[in-house]
């Protein structure tokens, strides 16, 4: 996510912590190159221009100029600016004081509106409300019956009609929820371009039929300015209440997020983040803005983790570590764990610093599923006891994973060095654990 943005961000930041007095000077010649880098990931041009204005009137100030660090000054100033370009707080989805609470859900052909609608069910079915999808997408032949292939997966109640009424069948969904107690409506509806009239009075009607208490533009990320035209002619007609951006695991160079709020003045409330059902995050503006410069997210790395990792688990494997009993099928399990947090390169990028891995560095996901394969491919007794591996086992091992003798013995020494360090750390000998990692 932001990649690309954050290296170049980051390399503008390194030559400004170089100076070792910061004067106007050099701060305009900075801020010229964080304006580039901002029109290269796409930024919206009235965008760019005001961010970098409204930094250089707070770092050319007497605070700066008089800081003992005046390069990690600047850096914190960009920070507080981009959290205010991108929205300062979370914004939460509205509730219906008497239930049900509608949400509307618009947006281009292709942005992953479908998709989407499924991911939000299923992140308030996990928060204890009882969501109702509804498929108003009669236009795209495949649409219906991929919403009632996403309500299965997610165990939850999809209301479709055959036709092609999709303002009649919204309104009658209404009625549905109210009888069968569902407290939330999410409305699906076709992709629309803004300049088809016909589409966009259709979606009007919808919306003036449900009133619903909750209207999401969903807008791929990786299209950039093309999203943010979109929003705002979306915007003018319906008057909606947040954004949704997916796509944010892909290739995206960022300046839709970065331009579709300044532009609409709507708070960007979920971005997605993969394919998968559980791949939707809210949108926190300080965790992005952070994510952006290379600080990193830990808050939401340990959120991740509290949802994904077993409990009881981690606590039996607090101990083993403790009495260095870990084994491989341990590692195993770790690994799942891992696994379930997303793909590594996420997880990472929510580190402090991850940006900042040497240049061709890569992070594969391959070699968590070649690691497992391997594992899996021993007996309860090799996983136990690595020391019974010998040459043979290793040849049927590295046949069994579909890796080579090489991959085998590569796990078997990563591993046996892990468990010597635990010794020492059990010991309390950790200064020597410390010293023996470099």
């Amino acid at each position: 996510m932001f990649q690309t943005l954050s290296e170049k961000l980051e390399a503008v930041f390194k030559k400004l912590r170089g100076h070792g007095k910061i004067t106007e000077a050099n701060v305009a010649e900075s801020l010229r190159e964080v304006r580039r880098v901002l029109l290269d990931a796409d930024v919206n041009l009235n965008v760019a221009k005001e961010f970098v204005e409204n930094v250089q009137r707070r770092a050319v100030g007497q605070e700066v100029l008089a800081s003992i660090t005046p390069g990690q000054q600047i850096v914190k100033i960009i920070h507080d600016e981009m959290v205010k370009l991108l929205g300062v707080s979370k914004a939460d989805i509205a509730e219906a004081h008497e239930p049900p609470t509608v949400v509307l859900v618009a947006g281009l052909q292709g942005s992953g509106k479908t998709t989407f609608s499924a991911k939000l069910a299923r992140l308030l079915k996990s928060k204890g409300r009882n969501p109702l999808l509804v498929a108003a997408d009669v236009h795209r032949p495949a649409a219906v019956h991929q919403l009632v292939s996403l309500g299965k997966q997610t165990e939850i109640p999809v209301y479709s009609e055959v036709g092609n009424d999709a303002v009649g069948i919204a309104v009658r969904s209404l009625d549905f929820a109210r009888k069968n107690v569902r407290d939330t409506v999410i409305i699906d509806t076709a992709g629309r371009m803004h300049v088809d009239d016909a589409m966009m009075n259709e979606i009007a009607q919808i919306k003036e039929q449900t009133r619903p208490h909750e209207i999401l533009f969903v807008a791929d990320a990786m299209t950039g300015q093309d999203a943010v035209n979109a929003a705002k002619a979306f915007h003018d007609r319906l008057d909606f209440n947040g954004i949704v951006l997916t796509k944010l695991d892909g290739d995206a160079r960022g300046g839709a997020a970065l331009s579709i709020r300044a532009v609409v003045r709507k708070a960007i409330k979920f971005v997605g983040v993969g394919e998968k059902l559980d791949a939707l995050e809210p949108f926190y503006p300080e965790r992005i803005a952070s994510r952006i410069l290379g600080m990193g997210d830990i808050v939401g790395l340990v959120e991740k983790a509290q949802e994904q990792v077993d409990q009881e688990k981690a606590v039996r494997l607090g101990e083993k570590l403790r009495t260095a009993q870990f084994t491989l099928e341990d590692f195993l399990d770790q690994l799942r764990e891992i696994r379930k947090m997303g793909p590594l390169e996420q997880v990472l990028g929510m580190i402090p610093g991850i940006n900042k891995l040497p240049a061709g560095a890569q992070v594969d996901d391959k070699a968590l599923v070649q690691t497992e394969a391997i594992i899996q491919s021993m007996t309860t007794e090799e996983r136990q006891k690595p020391s019974v591996i010998n040459g043979s086992r290793r040849r049927r091992i590295a046949m069994g994973s579909g890796t080579t003798v090489q991959d085998v013995n590569r796990l078997l020494k990563q591993f046996e060095d892990m468990r010597k360090m635990m010794k020492k750390l059990s010991r309390g000998n950790f200064r020597r654990a410390i010293t023996s990692i470099h």
